[in-house]
């Protein structure tokens, strides 16, 4: 089987740099996003991964940059916008965490894109925050469960990123998708072989 990455999310501004880097350093890369499959579905995660080991695929590294953002505070809120923003930021990287978790091999390494407001919070992002908040929870503890095959599993924090869709929004300065992608390519890489459960802050300037 041929190692590969697997990059859910890959179609959006940040998830598309990250496929550029690591295609760049020579990896086959497996694009997985919303046009390809339900990332918020465990069965079609599965299924996506059956399909990889079927087409003689082995992924070894996953990164799960699949996520979104709705404003809101916690008086505005509903049940709806919760589960929304639960599925897609949370959902998506716990069922991909989980297929990752069964069939990893021995020595590959997971990435989850959580956010700054994991540890800060933020007014008006309350049902964001707690998502990535949870993001970061489950980066650790799934460290922890795969250290005796010595797959690490990081989550990188971004603040702002710099986006088409942000600066409309009005948010400047954010870290460029290029940059970030290039945290996430060390993380994937040898050199950071002893690092598994760190949330890596990655601010920028803003």
């Amino acid at each position: 089987m041929a190692d590969a990455a697997l990059v859910c999310g890959g179609g959006g501004a940040l998830g598309g740099a990250i496929v550029e880097i690591l295609r760049s350093r020579g990896d086959e890369v497996v694009v997985a996003d919303k046009d390809t499959v339900d990332l918020t579905d465990a069965g079609a995660v599965d299924a996506l991964w059956e399909r990889l080991d079927a087409d003689g695929m082995r992924p070894r590294w996953v990164v799960n940059a699949a996520g979104g953002f709705r404003s809101g505070t916690v008086a505005d809120s509903d049940p709806e916008q919760l589960r929304f923003l639960l599925d897609l930021n949370l959902g998506t990287a716990w069922w991909s965490c989980r297929a990752a978790a069964r069939r990893l091999p021995a020595g590959g390494a997971i990435v989850n894109v959580a956010a700054r407001t994991a540890l800060t919070g933020g007014k008006g992002s309350a049902a964001y925050a707690v998502a990535k908040a949870a993001v970061v929870r489950l980066t650790e503890v799934l460290a922890l469960e795969l250290a005796d095959r010595r797959i690490r599993v990081n989550a990188i924090l971004p603040s702002v990123i710099d986006t088409p869709a942000n600066r409309e929004r009005g948010l400047a300065g954010g870290v460029p998708p290029g940059e970030l992608a290039a945290v996430i390519g060390f993380l994937l890489s040898d050199a950071s072989a002893a690092i598994s459960g760190a949330a890596v802050p990655v601010y920028g300037w803003s």
